[in-house]
């Protein structure tokens, strides 16, 4: 096939809305796409209609979030095209960067490992301050767009100032960067350099990012360097699914992206493809609750058959897990339990291992493995074997907590891990017993985790871009989703609330067939009261 056969085909299977933003005049555009409403397709078809118009495809740069993304779009470009897909530049943020730094002869080797140089600079902080400073690190490299020389300019650094002056001067001694620098640096290289800036907007005459909505302030300022100044950028992403706060995004740059881009002509997707009519329903009647949001229409595919449940269930959530099992059809078809974090994942996870059921887990809960596990039997082991063992356990638990694992700034909270060990030893008597039913759930839980599963665990925040025949959603009940720890602690509880308000419109716009949203009738989470009335409360709304 030919790639004038190839781009005919592609857009005779668009949609009138996808064709008019794949094939709108060069310039820059803005495409919102909703979830299931086709992005990449969309992205695919624009890339091709341009090498169609004649522009040479080296001069074509296509930016993901992800690696993950970046391979599904070249395996998707290459039949497209009808071309070999390295044609095309297809390249996460940090890969782009990190080539751009290699072409202006700065070092990219090695790439120190921050947890690691954290650990060894500040080895009094203990994992909650090793995360805490690698945030800071972040927000002051990608959003204040801070250098090592900023600081020490700075005759009061302050306690942050300066223990980002020790962190800079212990990656330089490496003779590297870290990851954060592979775009920061080369934001700083591609303005500070001519000839290396126009050596790279010729190789970004066509520039496209893709979930626009989820990059940082460095990540954007890069693109926008590239693509001026005659600016024919194609942005793609959806401010309903803005997810990362933590990550540094912000809803408000996709928002704002007109008043940094004079002449951008947005493009709306409108249809969800991907769910029943009634799941698009209530989750768009969900999200328009936020304020910081284009309006926008989110309608269904004609057809677009399945159903929504409300599933009321007082029972404790090992008991609502296999309620949903029961409910789900066993034909094969994928499905997913969803949480708002790893620990609500857990009872589902027990109850997988007890009926042998295979799974897989985007980012397994680690209680079961963590080493804290195996320090608390052993703390426990070693107190009066006279005690029953739920006081032998609370009296090691002391111990690991205050000797928690400096030797790993990426381990669990040992308090929760010690807690969900105490929670398991309920049912023993003796702690031998305890200690041997572990190491079995350990095996079992290599036996069954498999990625070739139809079942899934996951957390809402990593299954942006997945999407399972049928999904439930664990725990949507007022303090656990939205979270309140998250809502509490946020310096703008309002922009907090509206972020997990789009984690929740996430999480329920992954289900093709079905949607199961779980809670307790006596704390419903204040979003079910959002998108259904309390007389629909309890029943199923259709099928």
């Amino acid at each position: 096939m030919s790639p004038t056969d190839a781009l005919e085909t592609l857009l005779a299977h668009l949609s009138p809305d996808q064709r008019a933003a794949a094939t709108a005049a060069p310039g820059p555009i803005l495409c919102i796409a909703p979830a299931g409403s086709g992005k990449t397709t969309t992205l695919v078809a624009r890339i091709a209609w341009r090498i169609a118009a004649g522009v040479d495809p080296a001069t074509i740069c296509a930016i993901t979030f992800n690696a993950r993304a970046a391979e599904e779009l070249r395996a998707r470009v290459g039949p497209a095209l009808a071309v070999d897909a390295s044609a095309v530049e297809i390249r996460t943020f940090h890969a782009l960067g990190r080539a751009i730094l290699v072409d202006a002869g700065f070092a990219v080797e090695p790439l120190a490992d921050r947890a690691t140089v954290l650990r060894a600079t500040f080895p009094d902080l203990g994992p909650h301050g090793w995360r805490s400073l690698d945030d800071e690190v972040s927000r002051l490299k990608l959003d204040a767009m801070v250098t090592l020389a900023d600081v020490e300019a700075d005759p009061e650094p302050g306690p942050l100032g300066l223990a980002f002056l020790a962190y800079e001067r212990a990656i330089a001694a490496t003779g590297g960067l870290d990851f954060d620098d592979l775009v920061a640096r080369a934001l700083r290289v591609v303005r500070d350099d001519p000839e290396l800036r126009a050596r790279w907007r010729t190789r970004c005459a066509e520039l496209f990012v893709d979930e626009v909505q989820d990059v940082d302030r460095s990540q954007l300022a890069l693109a926008l360097e590239l693509a001026a100044p005659e600016n024919r950028i194609f942005l793609v992403g959806d401010d309903d699914q803005s997810i990362y706060g933590w990550r540094l995004a912000d809803v408000r740059r996709i928002i704002g992206l007109a008043d940094r881009l004079p002449g951008l002509r947005r493009f709306d997707l409108v249809t969800n493809r991907r769910c029943p009519a009634v799941v698009v329903e209530r989750a768009a009647r969900l999200v328009a609750h936020n304020e910081e949001r284009f309006a926008k229409t989110i309608r269904a595919a004609p057809g677009a058959h399945g159903r929504l449940l409300l599933a009321p269930d007082a029972a404790d959530d090992a008991e609502r897990v296999r309620h949903v099992l029961a409910l789900w059809p066993d034909d094969g078809s994928s499905r997913a339990f969803l949480a708002r974090t790893n620990r609500e994942l857990l009872p589902a996870l027990a109850v997988l291992l007890e009926a042998g059921i295979p799974f897989r887990a985007v980012d397994l809960p680690t209680d079961l493995v963590d080493p804290a596990v195996d320090r608390l039997l052993e703390a426990a082991t070693s107190t009066d074997g006279r005690l029953p063992p739920l006081v032998r356990l609370g009296l090691a638990r002391r111990s690991i907590v205050a000797g928690s694992p400096v030797d790993d700034p990426e381990a669990a909270d040992p308090s929760a891990i010690a807690g969900s060990v105490l929670g398991w030893a309920a049912g023993f008597d003796d702690l031998d017993d305890l200690a041997q039913a572990i190491a079995r759930a350990r095996v079992r839980l290599r036996e069954l985790r498999r990625d070739d599963a139809p079942l899934t665990l996951a957390t809402a925040h990593a299954t942006k871009g997945l999407e399972f025949d049928h999904v439930a959603i664990l725990g949507m009940e007022a303090g656990r989703f939205p979270s309140g720890r998250s809502t509490a602690e946020a310096a703008d509880p309002r922009r907090a609330l509206e972020e997990e308000r789009r984690l929740a419109y996430v999480a329920w716009t992954r289900a093709r067939r079905s949607l199961t949203l779980v809670y307790d009738p006596g704390t419903p989470s204040s979003f079910l009261l959002e998108a259904f009335s309390t007389d629909e409360l309890g029943v199923e709304i259709a099928a």
